[in-house]
């Protein structure tokens, strides 16, 4: 079964079959056995013998490996799966920052930003009063303003968007 496997974000195909892993057209004979009683297993890859501790993180195929004192965080799935995300995160098109939502219902008092603003990551942008507090809502990261929607003295609903942000 062919494998594509990131680690620092470089990915590596490889193919398991029968105790043999083929790599960059190479194929090298590989086994595992597990040392009773701890969570270690040899890995043995050619003539190399490896001590490796796995454990799995949040997200399918997101794995920490301790191979002989050194961590890895690595991800590694199968072809077919590898490519359904792959596919799904170029039909998602690309991701510009957040817009400016209200969190909570309340009245716009003071709107800090104009369209064609450059905004850095926790900049001040609309400052808003709630439960009889002023609050000051600022931009999740950098970007550029597109639009504003909120206007002083305005009263806005829980969700609603105050300002649209663009990649600069």
């Amino acid at each position: 079964m062919k494998y594509i496997v990131s680690v620092g974000g470089e990915r590596t195909e490889l193919e398991l079959d029968a105790g043999e892993v083929t790599l960059d057209g190479r194929s090298v004979p590989v086994s595992l056995a597990d040392v009773e009683g701890t969570p270690v297993r040899l890995v043995r890859v050619g003539d190399r013998v490896h001590r490796v501790i796995v454990r799995e993180r949040a997200g399918r195929g997101h794995y920490t490996l301790w191979l002989d004192g050194f961590n890895y965080e690595i991800e590694a799935l199968d072809e077919r799966t590898r490519t359904i995300r792959d596919l799904t995160a170029a039909q998602s098109g690309p991701a510009g920052p957040a817009p400016l939502v209200a969190p909570m219902p309340g009245l716009i008092v003071r709107v800090n930003v104009q369209p064609g603003d450059a905004v850095a990551a926790g900049d001040g942008l609309v400052v808003m009063e709630a439960m009889k507090m002023e609050n000051e809502l600022r931009a999740a990261g950098p970007g550029k303003v597109k639009a504003v929607h909120a206007k002083p003295g305005e009263a806005v609903d829980k969700g609603a968007l105050l300002v649209e942000l663009e990649a600069e």
